[in-house]
C-alpha cells in the first residue's frame, strides 16, 4: 500500500489539475490573512498539493507543530508565518519526490518571511512510525495533517504515535476525507480509488472508535462538507458511498469523559484570539460569543481551561455537583420518562 500511494503521489501525478475527483482538493473559502500566507509561497509547492481542507488552528504563534504527510510543504510553509520566527515546523512525508520539493525551497521561503533562521525542517518517514524518527515524546504543541491518514494502512498507530507526541494539553488538528459507511476490500485494494482519497476512508464511526482507543476522547467536529465525485468511472464503481471532507481536533487530556456530562459549569470568552476578536468556534457546535456567559459539559470545560485556550476564557463553576448528561451533546437519558409517578410507596416492580 505504501509503494501505491508514493507511486500515485511521487510519479503518476504532476500537479493537483491531475487528480480525478476533488476529494483531496476541498479548500473552503479563506480568511484574508490566510490567502496573504499563501501568496508568499513558491509557485511549485503550491502546484504539488493535494490536501483537502483548511488545516488552520487558532493561537500557533511561538508553538511547535507536527506535520503529517507534509508532502511538498504548503502547509509548513504557511504555518512557519503564522507560528513567527520563534516557532518550529516540522514535515514528515515518505515520498522522495515530494520532500525534494519541499527541502529545495526551504532557504527561499526564509528570505520571503524576513527570518534570520528557517523555522521549518522536512524529514523521511512513515507516520506510523514516527518512534523511529528523533521526536521526542511530549514535545509538540499542535499536529496538523491534511488529507493523508485516510492513505495510511495503520491509522489507530497513527494516532497513537499523535498522542505519544503531543504535550498534555495538546491538539491533533487535522482534515481528511471518512465515508458513511465501511469500504469493502476490493476498493481498498484498488490504486486509484485509494490514490484519489476515497477507499482509504474510515467509516466515521470507526474514526470515533479508534480516536477514543488511542487516548483521544471526545473527538470534536470542527466543520465537514460533502464531496463530489464528477468521473464516471469512479462513480461506477464506488458512487453508492458517500465521503466528506472534515477537520476533527482531538485533545491530549486523559481526564476527559466518554460523554459529555454536565456540572453546572460556564464560560465567559473574553476575546483576544487573533481573528477571532467576537465569536470563537471550538467546534461545529459551539460557537462561543465574546463577553456572553456559555453553559458548557465538563469536557468542553476541560479543552478550554487546560489548553493553550485557557488565558482568553473566565471559569465558572467546578466538579461539585453532577447533573447528568448535558442537554444536546448527543446522548440523553435511554429510560422512558412516560407514566413517572411518585415512588414513596412503590416497590422494585
Amino acid at each position: 500500500m505504501h509503494d501505491n500511494v508514493k507511486e500515485y503521489y511521487g510519479k503518476l501525478l504532476q500537479s493537483s489539475k491531475d487528480l480525478k475527483t476533488n476529494a483531496c482538493c476541498t479548500d473552503t473559502s479563506m480568511p484574508r490573512y490566510l490567502k496573504d500566507a499563501l501568496s508568499n509561497i513558491h509557485e511549485e509547492v503550491l502546484q504539488k498539493y493535494y490536501g483537502c481542507g483548511l488545516v488552520l488552528p487558532e493561537l500557533v504563534d511561538g508553538a511547535k507543530i507536527l506535520d503529517l504527510g507534509s508532502g511538498s510543504g504548503r502547509d509548513c510553509y504557511v504555518l512557519a508565518q503564522l507560528v513567527g520566527e520563534q516557532g518550529e515546523v516540522v514535515g514528515i512525508d515518505m515520498t522522495a519526490e515530494q520532500l525534494k520539493v519541499a527541502e529545495s525551497h526551504i532557504d527561499y521561503h526564509r528570505q520571503k518571511f524576513s527570518y534570520n533562521k528557517s523555522n521549518v525542517s522536512f524529514q523521511m518517514g512513515y507516520i506510523e512510525r514516527l518512534d523511529e524518527l528523533d521526536l521526542p515524546p511530549n514535545s509538540f504543541d499542535l499536529i496538523v495533517s491534511n488529507c493523508v491518514i485516510n492513505l495510511s494502512p495503520d491509522k489507530e498507530a497513527v494516532l497513537q504515535q499523535a498522542y505519544r507526541l503531543l504535550k498534555p494539553g495538546g491538539e491533533l488538528y487535522f482534515s481528511d476525507v471518512y465515508a458513511d459507511r465501511r469500504i469493502p476490500q476490493e476498493f481498498i485494494e484498488d490504486p486509484e480509488l485509494f490514490g484519489e482519497c476515497l477507499s482509504g476512508a474510515l467509516y466515521w464511526k470507526d474514526f470515533e472508535r479508534l480516536s477514543c482507543k488511542a487516548g483521544f476522547i471526545d473527538p470534536r467536529l470542527v466543520d465537514d462538507k460533502p464531496i463530489t465525485i464528477a468521473n464516471e468511472a469512479i462513480i461506477g464503481k464506488i458512487g453508492h458511498i458517500s465521503f466528506y471532507s472534515a477537520t476533527y481536533r482531538l485533545f491530549k487530556l486523559p481526564e476527559l469523559e466518554s460523554a459529555c456530562e454536565d456540572y453546572g459549569q460556564a464560560v465567559i470568552y473574553r476575546g483576544g484570539i487573533p481573528h477571532h476578536e467576537q465569536v470563537f468556534n471550538l467546534d461545529k457546535h459551539h460557537r462561543i460569543q465574546r463577553g456572553k456567559v456559555f453553559p458548557v459539559c465538563g469536557n468542553t470545560y476541560r479543552m478550554l481551561q487546560q489548553s493553550r485556550f485557557q488565558p482568553y476564557f473566565d471559569f465558572i463553576g467546578d466538579w461539585q455537583c453532577h447533573y447528568g448528561i448535558f442537554q444536546g451533546c448527543g446522548s440523553d437519558l435511554p429510560y422512558d420518562k412516560e407514566g413517572i409517578v411518585s415512588t414513596a410507596n412503590s416497590s422494585c416492580c
